[in-house]
């Protein structure tokens, strides 16, 4: 049996882990967890330390860019977010695409004008 390398072998990441992934205070994403019903990361321990799954990671994704990127207030995002889940996600999964472009595409400027 082949060890299948594409899958991803962590299945949970610490809430300091995250917030650094989203260049964020953990205090940030506690107050995400008040505010967002759908956002509720797994605690285990008796200090009830916070476990996120890849789900959880999605959901912070999402309010990232309705938030962080787009400048919408904690109450318009948790709009959007109720009323049009499915559009506020593809809209964040386009806005993710056209910026891994636009570092490929910067990434192909510089390396042409190394050339020039």
């Amino acid at each position: 049996m082949a060890l299948n390398t594409n899958k991803n072998l962590k299945l949970y990441y610490s809430i300091s882990e995250v917030a650094r992934m989203f260049e964020l205070n953990e205090s940030t994403l506690r107050y995400w967890e008040r505010e967002f019903p759908y956002l509720r990361p797994k605690t285990a321990g008796p200090s009830n330390v916070r476990q996120y799954t890849d789900k959880d990671i999605e959901q912070i994704k999402l309010i990232y860019n309705l938030v962080k990127v787009r400048g919408f207030k904690l109450a318009a995002a948790k709009k959007i977010i109720s009323y049009n889940r499915s559009g506020a996600d593809k809209t964040a999964e386009v806005l993710e695409r056209l910026t891994g472009i636009k570092e490929e595409l910067l990434a192909l400027k510089h390396q042409l004008d190394y050339l020039e």
